[in-house]
């Protein structure tokens, strides 16, 4: 293990809140690698949906509506702090978040091969156990239930820190992993072959833009849900079309851009986006759904969803495998992060007032300076 610093700088989550729960810190003790893991020096970690939602503990049952600008900032009062997490388990403070990292390896602990000190990598951000991965209980995610990245140094397992040779800025790296193995989850559960059509809600985030490529790649003509003055962005992405999300009748334009019902519907927004997703949908269609920023409570009529013969499906903890081979995929200049703009990691809080105000495409990334 090389020399580490005693102290460093973070940004600590000191509890379920508002924006006033993340404390900017220049003392906080540098992590020490265990067996088995590394040390990276950050120096980019991308913001993410996750961060917010677990701050003010919205993934918790009793919070039924939006992520709206004002729950975001200033946290939701009926929140359960004891089911604030992704898995509904309670979350230990302080705790420092941030799931996407790129950076190089500082130290390694014992098992670690010496000579992956100085290797640029990112992070794999889920924590995978042994077993049935698949369950929450044996599952963790990194910058959740483990610090994560908003800091000069992050540790974590060896086999979770995936070596990386590509031209990209540590930036745009960090705009990739959370949304990239979101968006690729979210296609390989619905599965879509050359010529079907796509629809994809959210478009314009982080995963949709990731989702809009990856479906591109697998051969699938896309349409892009999203305001309308974002179109062109997404249309120089690889978009086939674009339909307005505020168009009066959802359904009817979405079936209009893309001649027909679509095959398949990759949704982030939920709310009142989700039923005339479905009946956009053919018979036998399919759909995923891996957020839900517009309101987790949808009005559903079983009979679009039997009648059809449509197959549903979530889409959260990622199969083993995935990032390491989405690597790959970064590696060979198939994927074209979309970062939307960097602040430094003490901007923390004004970065996601940014993000909350979705006028952005793409994702927002902190920059550790120094790095």
């Amino acid at each position: 293990m090389t020399d580490l610093p005693e102290t460093m700088r973070a940004v600590v989550l000191t509890g379920h809140g508002g924006l006033d729960k993340l404390v900017y810190r220049e003392d906080w003790p540098t992590p020490r690698p265990g067996p088995g893991e590394v040390v990276i020096k950050v120096g980019a970690c991308g913001l993410n949906t996750t961060d917010i939602n677990t701050r003010t503990a919205w993934y918790s049952d009793k919070v039924t509506g939006a992520m709206t600008d004002a729950g975001g900032a200033g946290g939701f009062a009926e929140a359960e702090a004891a089911k604030g997490t992704w898995g509904g388990q309670p979350l230990t403070f302080p705790r420092i978040q941030g799931a996407d990292v790129a950076g190089r390896i500082a130290a390694v602990g014992a098992g670690v091969d010496p000579a992956r000190i100085g290797e640029r990598v990112i992070v794999d951000p889920w924590l995978l156990g042994l077993g049935d991965w698949n369950n929450p209980a044996n599952t963790a995610y990194f910058g959740s239930e483990c610090d994560g990245g908003f800091a000069e140094y992050t540790k974590v397992r060896s086999e979770n820190a995936l070596k990386i040779e590509s031209a990209l800025s540590d930036a745009e790296l960090a705009a990739l992993p959370c949304t990239l193995h979101t968006a690729e989850t979210l296609v390989m559960r619905t599965e879509p072959v050359p010529g079907e059509t796509a629809v994809i809600a959210g478009a314009s985030g982080g995963v949709g833009t990731a989702a809009v490529q990856l479906a591109k790649l697998r051969g699938a003509r896309v349409l892009g849900i999203a305001k309308a003055a974002k179109a062109q962005t997404l249309l120089d992405l690889g978009a086939d079309a674009v339909v307005d999300r505020e168009a009066p009748d959802l359904t009817a334009a979405i079936r209009e851009a893309a001649g027909g019902p679509v095959d398949v519907a990759i949704d982030v927004v939920g709310g009142p986006m989700f039923m005339p997703l479905l009946e956009a949908l053919r018979h036998g269609g399919r759909y995923a759904a891996s957020g839900a920023i517009a309101g987790p409570m949808v009005e559903v009529n079983l009979r679009t969803f039997y009648y059809r013969d449509l197959q549903l499906r979530g889409a959260t903890i990622t199969p083993p495998g995935t990032m390491a081979r989405l690597v790959k995929v970064v590696e060979r200049g198939q994927i074209q992060p979309m970062l939307a703009a960097t602040f430094p990691l003490k901007d923390l809080a004004k970065a996601q007032e940014a993000f909350l105000e979705k006028r952005h495409v793409g994702n927002m990334v902190l920059t550790v300076e120094g790095a």
